[in-house]
């Protein structure tokens, strides 16, 4: 009897790394001409995963989160793992937005994942734990057909796959 090969779908993203983004986003807004005086800043809140982005005017907003995207491409985070919220003003007149950084698998799109994987007829299985997805079964070659599947559906969540054994 062979034995079950599994893997593990996850959506994980290494902070470390959006800190060190947002660090050097940070740095370049300080020393770029086109934002002297206009009291622009970007923070990283590493324990509520968010970013907040404070600057004068919608175009200098718009030009912070293109320089952020750039910083974390370079560093390997994928864009999808950040949610940008809506841009507001605030009471002083400067532009204000907030950025969400995504980590695991919400139970609506596990579902969907699993469903999709289902439809597919492999013998294969799929399990929600917690925030990732467990897939095994006893032919690698059908894990890869998931693996290649997942990877050409629209999901809006960066997706990692893991613990292939």
């Amino acid at each position: 009897m062979s034995k079950d090969s599994s893997f593990d779908i996850v959506s994980e993203v290494d902070l470390q790394e959006v800190d060190n983004a947002v660090n050097q986003a940070a740095k370049e807004i300080e020393t770029r001409y086109d934002f002297k005086g206009s009291q622009s800043e970007i923070q990283f809140d590493r324990t509520k995963k968010e970013i907040k982005i404070i600057t004068r005017t919608d175009i200098q907003l718009k030009s912070i989160i293109e320089l952020l995207h750039q910083k974390l491409s370079k560093r390997g985070v994928p864009i999808k793992a950040l949610k940008l919220k809506e841009p507001e003003k605030t009471f002083d007149g400067k532009m204000s937005q907030m950025g969400e950084i995504i980590q695991g698998i919400e139970h609506e799109q596990a579902k969907e994942l699993v469903k999709g994987i289902k439809e597919l007829k492999l013998k294969v299985q799929a399990s929600i734990q917690e925030d990732r997805i467990r897939v095994s079964g006893k032919s690698k070659n059908d894990l890869q057909v998931v693996i290649s599947t997942v990877h050409s559906m629209k999901i809006s969540i960066p997706l990692q796959f893991i613990n292939y054994r």
